[in-house]
């Protein structure tokens, strides 16, 4: 049996509040901005470019990119969630929804039935809008919206559908990383919480092991634009629970395929030190790494401990470090 322990680095700096705060998007839905984002976005589909590989089909029609998706959102699976960092999880679980379909073809990808193999089903937008209220209904602290780049467009249009029903969750973008900074600015007041990776400190590594063309690029000007949006300061209520802030992750991986030190180092330098980053030793091979020569195993205690003392050196203040242990 696997158990998982999570411990905060630094809480310190955290800002706590003890009034109410409601998502953003009810100021956009308010004074009409929210449905010219959706018109905006919608033009997106004709020749997409939701993400960095603007494949250019025509989605609209039905026709596929990268990503094998088309018009309608598409959707694996809807429920809380309680192992997200703690901010997120809190006491009640994240109301999560597992979207169909990628922007990346991860070697190790642990969703890879529904990331690459397509597992889900096709959802009007009513019926995305539904299953947020349901998940609110559940007493979920945020919606939770897993690998939505490509669903940026249906999930902006699912909201005014959700908002007059009473939708008043944060919305959390829990994404790979790899955007264009033109779809985030369509989010801008849209999402409270950015929860991004930062994968790899070099494009070569990226291709290789996950299929991203310029990923380092597109991950860093991604990552500045969420920053610029929503600042490093972590607000929480008071019950502890994240209401707006980014949080970045990082997958260690075996052999430091990842780059943590350098990933680490720029988090710091280009962002701040007060960032927040979560940083994982969840690596297991999955999918395509079982029985790779490097992927093919979990990552030991020194090269996660390596990665904390990357963390130390980098200057960084802020994270959380999830310890995995094998018991009987």
């Amino acid at each position: 049996m696997t158990t998982t322990s999570t411990e905060r680095i630094c809480l310190d700096c955290d800002a706590t509040v003890s009034i109410e705060i409601l998502p953003s998007y009810l100021n956009l839905y308010q004074n009409s901005e929210l449905a010219r984002r959706i018109e905006r976005a919608y033009a997106c589909l004709e020749d997409c470019r939701l993400c960095p590989r603007e494949c250019g089909v025509n989605r609209l029609q039905g026709k596929q990119g990268f990503c094998r998706v088309g018009a309608e959102p598409k959707v694996a699976s809807w429920n809380v969630h309680p192992w997200e960092e703690p901010p997120i999880s809190g006491t009640r679980g994240s109301g999560t929804i597992f979207f169909s379909g990628c922007t990346g073809r991860c070697l190790f990808c642990q969703n890879y039935p529904i990331s690459q193999l397509g597992v889900g089903n096709e959802v009007p937008v009513e019926r995305l809008a539904e299953m947020m209220l349901e998940l609110q209904h559940k007493g979920c602290h945020n919606i939770n919206l897993v690998t939505p780049t490509h669903f940026v467009p249906q999930v902006l249009a699912a909201l005014p559908h959700a908002i007059e029903r009473g939708l008043r969750l944060p919305l959390v973008y829990n994404t790979s990383g790899y955007e264009t900074v033109e779809v985030l600015e369509l989010l801008e007041g849209v999402v409270d919480i950015y929860l991004p990776d930062a994968k790899y400190a070099d494009d070569e590594t990226a291709h290789r092991l996950s299929g991203f063309v310029r990923y380092v690029e597109a991950n860093r000007a991604a990552l500045k634009e969420m920053y610029r949006q929503v600042g490093e300061e972590l607000l929480l209520d008071d019950g502890g629970i994240a209401r707006r802030g980014l949080i970045v992750r990082h997958l260690v991986l075996p052999d430091g395929l990842a780059g943590t030190p350098k990933v680490l180092h720029w988090l710091a330098e280009n962002l701040s030190p007060r960032v927040h980053v979560s940083l994982m030793d969840q690596y297991f091979p999955a999918h395509k790494a079982v029985g790779h020569s490097i992927l093919g195993r979990k990552i030991t205690a020194e090269e996660y401990e390596e990665a904390l003392s990357a963390f130390d050196e980098a200057g960084l203040e802020n994270g959380w470090r999830q310890e995995h242990g094998e018991h009987g």
